[in-house]
Formats: C-alpha cells, sequence, structure tokens
C-alpha cells in the first residue's frame, strides 16, 4: 500500500484487521492502530489541512464514514469475541460434579419453639395476640391477684424459688421477689393495662422446685385469656375444641371437660382427649380412653375484681398448658429432660426444618 492510501484503502485494511483478530488484546491494539488518536483515521483528518477550500468539506464528509463504518466493525467484532471469551472460561472452570462433596449441616427448629408457633398459628386464625411478661415478677401479679390465699401450697419455698425482697412493696403491699411459677401473671397484666375486650395467648417460661421424669425447675407454658361481655363456658369448650383438633390434626378427637380447682377459675375445668394406650405406645383419636391434656375455666370474679374491673359487667375464660409436655404428645418425645440437654443428635432427630414455618393452610408440621 502507498504511503498515501485512498480512503477505500484505508477503510479495507482496518476492516481486514478486525477482522483477523482472534482475540480481545488483538482486537483492542487494531483498535488503537486505526482509531486511536495517532491512528488511521487521525491520519485522514491531518489530510484536510493540505487541502484547498472547496474540497475540505466533501473530504472531511468521506473520513466520518470510514470512522463510523470502523466503529460499528470494531463494536460487532467485539461482541463476538467476548461471548468467545466467555464461553472458553465458563468450559474451563466447569466444576466436576463427580467429586465428594463435604455434608453441610443445617440448623433445626427446636421442638420447642416449633410448638410455640403453631399454638400462635391456630390461636391468631381465631383473633388472639400475643402478650408477654417478665420472668421475675412480684407476690401481687404471681398469686394474690390471681385468687391464691395466704398460705397456699404454691407460696411455699419447696414449690416457688424466691428471689431477695424488693425494697419497694408490691401492689398488696409485700415485698417478695420471684422466678414466676405460671404465665397467669401476665394476664393480670394485661387486665391492668388495657380495656375489655381482651384476647390473649401467653407462652413463656416458668419456672418451679420440680424435677424428675416428666417436670423440670424451669419449663414453658402457654396460657390464654378472654375477657369480654356475656362470655360464658360454651365458649371455652368452642375454643379448646378447635384448638385440640388443630394441633393435633384429628378432627374428630373427642375432647371431655371434666371438673377440677384452680384458685383462679371458677368453674374449673380438666381437658381430657381421646386416646389408645397400647404396647407402650399412645394414639390419639377416639378410641375409648383419655388423656388430660390442659386446665382451663371461667375467670374467678375475684381475679376480675383485682384487675379492676366490674365482674358483674366483665366475664371471661383462660386456660393453661404445659408446651413440653403437648410436644411430647404431639412428636413422641419420651423423657421431658431431654429437650434441655443440648444435644445435637436429639435436634437432629426432633428438630425442624428452618423454613417449615406452621401454618393451617399448609400443615402445621410437615
Amino acid at each position: 500500500m502507498s504511503d498515501n492510501p485512498s480512503l477505500e484503502e484505508s477503510q479495507a485494511k482496518a476492516l481486514a484487521d478486525f477482522d483477523a483478530a482472534a482475540d480481545l488484546a488483538a482486537l483492542d491494539a487494531a483498535r488503537v492502530a486505526h482509531l486511536g488518536k495517532s491512528g488511521t483515521v487521525a491520519g485522514l483528518m491531518a489530510r484536510l489541512g493540505k487541502l484547498p477550500p472547496e474540497e475540505k468539506r466533501a473530504f472531511g464528509q468521506s473520513v466520518n464514514g470510514v470512522k463510523q463504518v470502523l466503529e460499528a466493525r470494531f463494536a460487532e467484532r467485539q461482541t463476538v469475541l467476548k461471548a468467545k471469551a466467555l464461553e472458553a472460561r465458563l468450559a474451563s472452570e466447569r466444576i466436576d460434579i463427580s467429586l465428594p462433596v463435604e455434608p453441610q449441616r443445617a440448623g433445626k427448629i427446636h421442638p420447642i419453639s416449633q410448638t410455640i408457633d403453631e399454638i400462635v398459628a391456630i390461636f391468631g386464625e381465631m383473633g388472639f395476640s400475643v402478650a408477654e411478661g417478665p420472668d421475675i415478677e412480684d407476690d401481687f401479679h404471681n398469686f394474690t391477684a390471681l385468687n391464691f390465699p395466704i398460705g397456699h401450697p404454691a407460696r411455699e419455698m419447696h414449690d416457688t424459688f424466691y428471689l431477695p425482697d424488693s425494697p419497694e412493696p408490691g401492689k398488696d403491699g409485700s415485698h417478695r421477689m420471684l422466678l414466676r411459677t405460671h404465665t397467669s401473671p401476665v394476664q393480670v397484666r394485661t387486665m391492668l393495662s388495657k380495656a375489655p375486650p381482651i384476647r390473649v395467648i401467653i407462652p413463656g417460661r416458668t419456672y418451679r422446685s420440680d424435677s424428675d421424669m416428666t417436670h423440670t425447675p424451669m419449663f414453658h407454658q402457654v396460657e390464654g385469656l378472654v375477657i369480654d361481655k356475656a362470655t360464658h363456658m360454651g365458649h371455652l369448650r368452642g375454643c379448646l375444641t378447635d384448638f385440640v383438633r388443630a394441633y393435633f390434626e384429628v378432627d374428630d378427637v373427642p375432647v371431655r371437660f371434666r371438673p377440677s380447682f384452680f384458685p383462679f377459675t371458677e368453674p374449673s375445668a380438666e381437658v381430657d382427649i381421646g386416646c389408645l394406650r397400647r404396647g407402650g405406645e399412645l394414639k390419639i383419636g377416639n378410641y375409648g380412653d383419655w388423656l388430660e391434656i390442659l386446665g382451663s375455666g371461667m375467670v374467678h370474679p375475684n381475679v376480675i375484681r383485682a384487675c379492676g374491673l366490674d365482674p358483674d359487667v366483665y366475664q371471661g375464660f383462660a386456660f393453661g398448658m404445659g408446651i413440653e409436655r403437648i410436644a411430647m404428645l404431639k412428636y413422641g418425645i419420651p423423657d421431658l429432660r431431654t429437650f434441655f440437654d443440648a444435644d445435637v443428635r436429639w435436634l437432629d432427630h426432633y428438630g425442624f426444618p428452618p423454613l417449615d414455618i406452621p401454618s393451617l393452610i399448609t400443615g402445621l408440621a410437615r
């Protein structure tokens, strides 16, 4: 090619160099040679200064046309070479799936947490909200407001974990502080702080001085409270019957309310469900035998009165159950103490996948 090539020759040479580039580095070198500051197009533009004025306009337009053609070919070739480079990189980075892989240990949801979530899901569908309160309570909220008389066995040291006295007296004048023996104090706090109607469930830790195969010093309870006008025992029965059948996922399980006594409810009832005991196994359903699962009753007028409400206007019902106990019944866990052993093998066996969120639509536990 001559030292002063024509526009056509310059364009043809640049296009050939772009097409001949085997990789992105070679293509970029060709770009610098033809489209750079000292490249072919820049050399063509430098000729404008030597041309007569009447030729400059036409020549400048022609050079711009060449530049546009080269830029388009460069972009086209760059796209092709980038695709080839990506394909080559993916081929070189291919994973050999025949290689052994270390198993990934996934965490499990503890059965207590799962059971609480299941209970919240069921009662949430009934319009209940969740209430919480402190683990350390005073004598008023734990005993006095709940109609426990002075001298009641539950107040004794062998049943209750007492703490150093508070310098300030409680609502009943007592300085005694303790670890709550049930979640019922939250019922009192709710009635004192919230106007009826009230519909809450209260999951939480409780503490009693007891330890054997079916008892631990710390355990979990969930209680429920409904306060409204004209609330009656039929509402309690319907609520708990629906809960039992939803929780155990047995639509026809019989439910029996058996008279009992609790200081904070009157009348009071233990709730039994139908079951079958055979060969050391337990099956929930309509089989003729009965199993106690929770306590319940209509809130005692003295409790309603102690919380600043008029028992002639407001009535309510309450219920409570041990979370570990109903988890053991549903999931076949034989020993209450194993809930707190921190044994990863036990949790692998009885735990639940992290994304197994309880729902009445998809099923409580899968």
